[in-house]
């Protein structure tokens, strides 16, 4: 059965050459994306094939799509709405798109496995619940015990040390965090990964430079 999911998705790098610099997935196929190269019409691009603007779909997993723009490879999420830039120089930076009520979505990794961030200013940690930090392999129960002050009550916690977090073209190591006992529904992006970077807030849209 064909099944197609609506996503929006959106993708910009600078322009290099005749590289596309706006990519967007508009829908996912069984072996095919359905992706929007610099505002054309939708065009449905098989795996491993490339379009002519040289935007490869290299993966289809579920509901995100790996692509690749100029030589590198990029995850957009079906429902995503995440801006990315190429680094400037040697500071790391990424831009991300507000949804429809203003919050800030990406999809990023940590410890190199997929995972899906909210941006939480009001998080003092990278926060997940036990089932995610399961799924990446996360041994929380050797990190350090504590209560957490929820909107649900007091949870228990365990502080952990996640070896890398990526959000766009951003990377950070060592990185403190927070495995919750219950399952969380997201990966709460918290002060442990913001308070390292720059932030520029425009709006609709939120830049993130590394700062160290």
């Amino acid at each position: 059965m064909m099944r197609y999911c609506m996503a929006v998705a959106v993708l910009c790098l600078p322009p290099v050459g005749a590289i596309a610099a706006n990519v967007s997935v508009a829908g996912i196929f069984p072996g095919k994306a359905l992706l929007v190269v610099e505002g054309g019409a939708p065009q449905t691009v098989a795996l491993g094939q490339r379009t002519a603007d040289g935007v490869r779909v290299v993966a289809i997993e579920g509901d995100v799509v790996t692509l690749e723009i100029d030589g590198q490879k990029r995850q957009l999420r079906v429902g995503q709405n995440v801006v990315s830039q190429k680094s400037s120089g040697d500071r790391q930076q990424t831009t991300l798109a507000a949804d429809t009520q203003g919050h800030f979505f990406s999809t990023g990794e940590v410890n190199g496995r997929t995972v899906r961030f909210l941006v939480d200013t009001g998080a003092s940690m990278v926060s997940m619940g036990a089932a995610d930090a399961a799924r990446i392999g996360v041994d929380w129960r050797k990190g350090q015990a504590g209560i957490s002050n929820t909107a649900n009550g007091q949870v228990r916690v365990w502080k952990v040390k996640f070896d890398t977090v990526r959000v766009g073209d951003v990377t950070l190591h060592g990185v403190d965090g927070l495995v919750h006992e219950t399952d969380l529904p997201i990966v709460l992006l918290g002060m442990s990964f913001l308070s390292r970077m720059e932030i520029r807030n425009e709006g609709s849209t939120m830049t993130l430079k590394k700062r160290f």
